[in-house]
C-alpha cells in the first residue's frame, strides 16, 4: 500500500502526525510504502525571517492567544516525545525545503530529510527558508552539501515542487496532514496510532477484497 503524506515542514501537527504514522507502522503487518507530498500553509515570500510567536500573534488576536495555542501544540507534542521550542523557531516560506525533499527522496533520504527539517525547524530554531541552512541539513542526513547547494541554487525541482503543490489542490487537499492511502481514501489530522492503524487494515482489506 502506498502512504502519501501531504505536509507542511513548519507544521507542528504534521511533525507531530509523521511520528504517529510511524508508530502505527511498527505494528502494521502489511507491505507499506510512505511518499512525502508538498503543502505550504502559507506560500507568501517571506524576505526577512522573524520571530514566529510575534507572526502568530498577530494573525490570531494578540500574544496571549498565540501563547495559549502554542503550549497546548507543545504539550501534545511533548506527549509524543517531541521537543517544540516556538520561543526559537522563525518565519520562512518552505518552497525550497520542498525541493530539497524531492532530492533527497531521488537518492533515498527523503524520510531522514523530512524529519531533519522538523527537528531544525522546531526545536534549533534554524531559517529553514535559508539555502545555506538546507544545504547543511541535507549534508547531516547524508546527501553532498556541494550537490545540494548546486541544486537550490538553479532551478531544478521548482516545476516538479509546483506541479505537486497544484495536485493537492486538486485533490482538495485543504489542511495538513492529510495522508492518502492507496490512492484513494485520505485521513486528515495528527490522528493518533491506533485510529491510523485501524485505517490502514481497513484500507489494506478492501483493496484486498477488490482484487480478490
Amino acid at each position: 500500500m502506498e502512504i502519501e503524506v501531504y505536509a507542511d515542514v513548519v507544521c507542528p501537527w504534521c511533525y507531530i502526525g509523521k511520528h504517529r504514522l510511524e508508530r502505527a507502522l511498527e505494528s502494521f503487518e502489511g507491505d507499506v510504502t510512505v511518499g512525502f507530498r508538498p503543502f505550504q500553509l502559507d506560500p507568501s515570500p517571506v524576505p526577512e525571517p522573524r520571530p514566529l510567536v510575534e507572526s502568530l500573534a498577530e494573525k490570531f488576536g494578540g500574544a496571549e492567544k498565540a501563547e495559549q495555542m502554542l503550549a497546548h501544540t507543545t504539550g501534545v507534542a511533548a506527549r509524543d516525545g517531541l521537543e517544540l521550542r516556538f520561543d526559537r523557531a522563525v518565519t520562512a516560506n518552505t518552497f525550497d525545503a520542498h525541493r530539497l525533499v524531492r532530492l533527497a527522496d531521488s537518492r533515498g533520504y527523503a524520510a531522514e530529510t523530512v524529519e531533519g527539517l522538523y527537528r531544525a525547524y522546531f526545536t534549533d530554531g534554524v531559517d529553514i527558508g535559508s539555502r545555506d541552512a538546507l544545504a547543511t541539513i541535507g549534508a547531516g542526513v547524508g546527501l553532498d552539501e556541494t550537490e545540494v547547494r548546486q541544486f537550490l541554487d538553479s532551478t531544478d525541482g521548482e516545476p516538479e515542487v509546483r506541479t505537486a503543490l497544484a495536485t493537492a489542490r486538486e485533490l482538495g487537499v485543504t489542511s495538513v496532514p492529510t495522508f492518502v492511502l492507496a490512492g484513494k481514501y485520505a485521513v486528515t489530522g495528527a490522528q493518533e496510532p491506533d485510529v491510523l492503524r485501524a485505517a490502514l487494515a481497513e484500507v489494506a482489506q478492501r483493496e484486498a477484497n477488490s482484487n480478490a
